[in-house]
């Protein structure tokens, strides 16, 4: 593999994880989904929540999405290894939010990453999620009023 394939494998890797934070955060389920192989695993053990397959992991990551009154999450890329079409990573993520029932979360935490390399580009065969630091102190804030699109 030349220089320019794996910095290219990497940059559409880096890509990738973008995607994941960026389509919930949107609300596009769909796009969520389209980020694993058909046969992928999302873990969130700390939670009990383990989705197989890009079908569940649709139905799943909507039905996660609606219990949040606001949730906001931000990345801070890992690690990447690339072994001809898959390759495993980390991705540090920092998560703050309220669910609708009252519940508070702040956490920092990791995800541990398989990828593999696919017609259609890379995409994950497992993410899961492993806190490191979680305070479910409530939360004082709100998100602002009104929209931004009313700007």
């Amino acid at each position: 593999m030349s220089d320019f394939e794996a910095i290219a494998d990497r940059v559409q890797i880096e890509a990738l994880r973008g995607e994941h934070f960026d389509a919930p955060m949107l609300g596009d389920y769909d796009r969520f989904a389209s980020l694993f192989t058909e046969d992928a695993v999302w873990r969130l053990p700390f939670a009990n929540v383990e989705l197989v397959g890009r079908k569940n992991i649709r139905v799943g990551i909507e039905r996660l999405q609606r219990a949040w009154e606001f949730w906001v999450q931000n990345s801070h890329s890992g690690t990447i290894q690339i072994d001809g079409d898959t390759a495993t990573g980390r991705d540090y993520v920092f998560e703050i939010g309220r669910q609708r029932d009252g519940r508070s979360v702040v956490m920092y935490g990791l995800f541990h990453d398989r990828y593999q390399r696919t017609p259609d580009g890379w995409k994950f065969t497992e993410r899961v999620l492993e806190p490191r630091y979680l305070d479910t102190t409530p939360l004082t804030g709100a998100p602002p009023q009104g929209s931004w699109d009313d700007h």
